[in-house]
């Protein structure tokens, strides 16, 4: 199945995984000691702030307004990847 680059959609998902990426690849440390301690969105409240605001300015916002691209990459990509990590909330 081919993908629609041209879907509004399909973009505003792509541009969210990429940045998160970004916020993920730049900052390992951060996230590794933030999932310990249970600080994870503390740590990285500048970071994932400054990628939002791409995202939202880069994005249709009725395409933002329909579904929450980047907040669904947060997990995806930042948490979901993590599992390994000791925690106490797993």
């Amino acid at each position: 199945m081919a993908v629609d680059r041209k879907d509004p959609h399909e973009r505003a998902r792509r541009l969210a995984r990429l940045v998160v990426g970004d916020v993920v690849l730049y900052n390992k440390e951060k996230i590794e000691e933030g999932i310990r301690k249970d600080t994870l969105f503390e740590v990285l409240a500048p970071e994932l702030e400054e990628a939002r605001r791409y995202y939202e300015k880069s994005v249709d916002p009725a395409v933002a307004k329909e579904a929450d691209y980047f907040n669904l990459a947060v997990v995806d990509i930042l948490v979901k990847g993590r599992a390994n990590t000791q925690s106490k909330i797993w």
